[in-house]
């Protein structure tokens, strides 16, 4: 090889090196002059983020714009990460499985309905991600699932993969109303009737989930075994017990809807002495009065901002309820639990500036962060850095102000919301609706 080829292929592999990356019109995206708030790397007053197919590649001041991508001015505007809603049920074909007490088996991931319309009603209030879940008519319910907000994707690409398998439980007064739909002279209930009845269903059900583990961690001991029984026979497949195993094995933690702190200090009991992980306490009103307890526990809670006193079990619910719990070190995330308040999580989150006196940061922190880590998506979500997927909302004033509203949300680098263009459209669709048909009378 003579030295000028030598040369030319030298040069071409340093122009590789130092090129950028070649990137697709979709999921690329510039987001200039915008005050950025990152969450855990503090705040950039007029900065740049650049998303390169879906993912975060830098966050600076006069970041150059790669030729043919999609430049966002956010002049006077606030860019921060996708919120994330930790609670919800949109998206689902189905919610609760009623025939039973215990039906774990029942998967909300096989119902996701990308039609649902609440997708970009939480598009609309900047949130990019739900945890939507069984409902909590029984004791033990079902599988849960992460979705993204993709509107007008197919199902299987809303399912975000790496997040946490979770388990629905439920506690209080909504699994002992269940039994209230059986008729007079009907079938025994199936539901507990009373608290410690629920405590009493669920640790059954655990009982039976050891065994059932145990069984088959012998059975696949013996058939890997060097000289395994010729009349050796597999247990019998329970789908019920296949889930809860999951939970003991770790590999499904809990997610348990909770009014009352002598219920919470039940459930927490039943974790420990079964060994499985209770990721969060949902609604949990009376947090506060064991906010210890959940910190040294590890024990995160997903709570409403507000709203408490609607049931008898929510009575001695407080508003301070997130900042304080916060405050004492435990996880914290503020959720809507509907396909409404979802379009305002950024107000509800606000709350606990007044009441808890957390600062701004810490609550955005409750609808950003730190529902990702109970997700356990915190590692490409949650916050605005490079590495991440690109989940942004950009506002017109501060997210956690009480006059401001989203203007666009950006999803891995693509537009799923964006006002400007949602109010045109509505203003078009408004004049064809009321313009005379043809042939009709003027």
């Amino acid at each position: 090889m003579n030295k000028t080829i030598t040369n030319l292929l030298t040069s071409a592999i340093v122009l590789a090196l130092i090129a950028p990356p070649a990137f697709s019109a979709e999921g690329s995206i510039l987001i200039k002059n915008g005050t950025i708030l990152t969450v855990t790397k503090g705040v950039m007053v007029k900065g740049d983020i650049l998303v390169i197919n879906g993912v975060i590649k830098q966050i600076g001041e006069n970041i150059p714009a790669p030729e043919g991508i999609k430049v966002i001015d956010a002049s006077g505007k606030y860019v921060i990460p996708g919120l994330i809603d930790s609670h919800t049920h949109i998206a689902l074909a189905g919610t609760n499985e009623g025939s039973e007490a215990i039906t774990p088996e029942a998967d909300v991931g096989e119902v996701v309905n990308a039609d649902d319309v609440s997708i970009l009603t939480a598009l609309s209030g900047g949130v990019t991600m739900v945890h939507t879940m069984h409902g909590s008519s029984n004791p033990i319910g079902g599988p849960n699932v992460v979705l993204k907000m993709k509107w007008g994707k197919p199902s299987e690409e809303l399912i975000v993969h790496e997040a946490l398998r979770t388990l629905k439980f439920a506690l209080g007064e909504n699994v002992k109303q269940s039994s209230r739909t059986i008729t007079v002279g009907g079938p025994p209930p199936r539901y507990p009737q009373t608290r410690m009845g629920t405590n009493a269903i669920i640790r059954r059900e655990m009982l039976k989930a050891r065994v059932y583990m145990e069984e088959w961690d012998r059975y696949n001991k013996l058939k890997a075994s060097k000289t395994p029984p010729k009349n050796l026979l597999p247990p019998r497949k329970d789908l019920r017990m296949e889930v809860l195993s999951d939970l003991l094995r770790g590999k499904i933690v809990a997610r348990c809807h909770d009014y009352q702190a002598t219920e919470a200090l039940e459930f927490m009991g039943l974790a420990k002495e079964f060994g499985f992980k209770v990721q969060a306490l949902e609604h949990t009103w009376e947090a506060y009065k064991i906010a210890d307890e959940l910190a040294a526990a590890k024990v995160g809670i997903s709570v409403f901002a507000d709203s408490w006193a609607y049931k008898m079990e929510a009575a001695e619910g407080i508003a301070y309820d997130a900042g304080y719990c916060a405050k004492k070190g435990v996880l914290v995330s503020i959720n809507s639990d509907s396909g409404e308040r979802i379009r305002r999580l950024f107000n509800e989150a606000g709350k606990s500036m007044k009441y808890g006196g957390l600062t701004e940061n810490e609550a955005l922190s409750l609808i950003t962060i730190n529902p990702a880590i109970q997700l356990g998506v915190e590692k490409i979500v949650g916050s605005l850095e490079v590495g991440k997927q690109g989940d942004i909302a950009i506002f017109n004033e501060h997210p956690m102000s009480a006059y401001t509203r989203c203007e666009m949300t950006i999803i891995e680098g693509d537009i799923y919301f964006d006002r400007a263009e949602y109010l045109k459209d509505r203003e078009e669709a408004d004049k064809k609706a009321q313009a005379p048909k043809k042939g009709g009378r003027p």
